[in-house]
């Protein structure tokens, strides 16, 4: 499967994994502390940052009742108006090039996801490097094309869609100009627990679409994430904010600076451990050969004497003879007259 490459950094199988820090509208309506996500997300470690470019005019109408307002008892934002969340969680697009411009300068890869035709032009004026797709907007086939139609890489969360809805979208996204693309497991609720996460998908749906996968996390901490890694997750998104504490509309089930800088970190870690299918003594482990145990004599015997459970022991370190002869020496006699802690060697037999 080929690389796929945003800006300075290469996405594969054989590369560490690809860490993207989101910020939604974790800014609480502050540039200062939009740039200051990005400052910590660098800090941290993180090899991009995303937003999200949208007005509320752009995401809905400005009207009430019915699904306009969220009355699930279980939400995060129960008794909210859509329109008015997404006044209060959206990033004005004048902040873009200040934050897009601040990322740059820490080495950030910058990004964002757009919510529909007009945020994919203003995104291009900017002249981004890779889009995203949020799940909620993995079927609306008018804005995949769009997007396509860039030929820039896509990375697609692919919550709340059946694997027809998916196979639709890939097949869209790659006949509208998508050449690179990258699929994300997700489950869309906030936050999404374990036991919903199923992160067995990850290959399948790599074997499925033929396509590098990640996983877009919204359960709280980084478990789910560094496991990820090992079912061959190549991408991993997080929400992100300086300080849950702060509040926002997405602080709940984002995580903050130590957090993400352990995800960095562990999942690098996780990526390296995975090697290749390996038996065997590797070069690393041979100066631990010498403390496997070993056959020892443990009390001072004359030649002729029989060698016993009593003078003859397993024990550490390994400069005797392998372990698994012990039942064959015992009962064979010295040849020579040997000390207590010598290493039992053929020629003493």
């Amino acid at each position: 499967m080929n690389n796929i490459k945003i800006d300075h950094v290469t996405i594969g199988d054989s590369e560490k994994p690809f860490v993207i820090a989101e910020m939604s509208g974790n800014h609480n309506q502050s540039l200062d502390r939009a740039l200051a996500i990005v400052d910590a997300a660098a800090n941290c470690g993180a090899h991009a940052i995303k937003l999200q470019t949208y007005t509320p005019d752009t995401m809905t109408i400005n009207t009430s009742g019915g699904l306009f307002d969220i009355n699930d008892k279980d939400s995060l934002w129960k008794g909210r108006n859509l329109y008015d969340l997404y006044k209060e969680a959206h990033t004005p697009w004048e902040w873009h090039k200040p934050i897009f411009e601040r990322a740059k300068s820490k080495g950030l890869v910058v990004f964002s996801t757009p919510f529909d035709e007009t945020a994919v032009d203003f995104l291009e004026s900017m002249n981004v490097s890779a889009y995203k797709v949020a799940s909620f907007e993995n079927t609306d086939w008018p804005l995949l094309k769009k997007i396509a139609s860039t030929g820039k890489p896509v990375i697609m969360s692919t919550g709340l869609a059946t694997l027809a809805d998916l196979d639709d979208a890939v097949k869209i996204l790659r006949k509208n100009g998508c050449k690179d693309l990258i699929l994300l497991k997700c489950t869309s609720t906030y936050p999404a627990t374990p036991e919903n996460t199923n992160l067995l998908t990850i290959p399948h749906m790599r074997e499925m679409f033929n396509c590098h996968i990640g996983l877009s996390d919204h359960t709280m901490g980084i478990g789910a994430a560094i496991a990820s890694v090992s079912l061959g997750a190549r991408v991993i998104e997080k929400h992100f904010t300086l300080s849950r504490a702060d509040g926002g509309v997405d602080s709940t089930f984002s995580i903050e600076p130590s957090e993400l800088e352990a995800l960095v970190i562990e999942s690098e870690r996780a990526f390296l451990s995975l090697g290749s299918v390996y038996y065997g003594v590797q070069d690393a482990e041979l100066k631990s050969l010498r403390f496997k145990r070993s056959l020892y004599v443990v009390e001072d015997i004359k030649a002729g004497d029989v060698f016993t459970k009593d003078n003859l022991r397993v024990i550490r370190p390994g400069d005797g003879m392998q372990a698994k002869y012990y039942e064959q020496v015992l009962g064979k006699k010295a040849r020579l007259d040997i000390n207590a802690g010598t290493p039992l060697s053929w020629e003493l037999l």
